[in-house]
């Protein structure tokens, strides 16, 4: 059977004022989407409210806007993809084998009040599946609860973009709320690279998690191997 992955991305398309324009960051999709696509997985696309994803206008500049993200970009066809992504109603959670939170400060707003992403997470990794984020794409999961009424995160080990990253990147003054802070109330045991910027992956069983855009395929790699396993 073709082995399926569900990609979540994020119809917001501002911080809280309209001056600072965000969304998807493009390259945390289309390097795990040509991962993916290289070992002829099926592939679908879901936002929280269906429809467009915008993108974050940083993504789209040198050194992010890289080779992957230019022919997506360039592409009317890929293009259509994030135009019309599906709605989290449409999606049978036992039809995926994986689900892939995307990043971008946007996810911030819309990914972690999402009941309706919350039950095919749920879903996905009770059935068997594996749940995966990169960057700002775990905020996704802060408050996914499992069927026992535990959070999906508590006591497992996880990564994303970090405070330090948040400072770096200059817009701690603009975030909503500290998502590392977050992810460690929640019980996660939360990993960063020494670094900023550098790709770094944890894997906790079928929860992979990837902690900044520079990540984005060496998790697609790592769900893939856990899939095989």
């Amino acid at each position: 059977m073709t082995t399926r992955i569900l990609h979540v991305v994020t119809n917001v398309d501002q911080y809280d004022a309209p001056s600072h324009p965000t969304g998807l960051w493009l390259s945390e999709l289309t390097h795990a989407y040509h991962v993916f696509e290289e070992k002829g997985y099926e592939q679908t696309i879901v936002s929280p409210k269906g429809g467009k994803s915008p993108l974050e206008p940083r993504s789209l500049k040198w050194p992010n806007f890289d080779k992957t993200a230019k022919a997506w970009k360039s592409s009317d066809e890929r293009m259509a993809l994030l135009a019309d992504t599906a709605k989290p109603e449409d999606i049978d959670p036992t039809e995926f084998d994986a689900i892939y939170f995307t990043g971008g400060h946007a996810v911030m707003w819309d990914f972690p009040d999402s009941e309706a992403l919350q039950a095919i997470t749920r879903g996905i990794w009770e059935n068997g599946g594996v749940v995966s984020s990169v960057c700002h794409g775990y905020v996704g999961l802060l408050n996914t609860r499992l069927s026992d009424g535990t959070l999906l995160v508590d006591g497992r080990k996880v990564t994303g973009f970090s405070w330090r990253e948040e400072v770096v990147a200059r817009v701690d003054k603009l975030v909503p709320y500290d998502a590392e802070a977050e992810m460690k109330r929640r019980g996660a045991l939360y990993e960063k690279a020494k670094l900023p910027f550098v790709p770094y992956v944890v894997a906790d069983g079928r929860l992979v998690t990837g902690q900044n855009p520079q990540s984005a395929k060496a998790t697609a790699n790592k769900v893939a191997e856990v899939l095989s396993d």
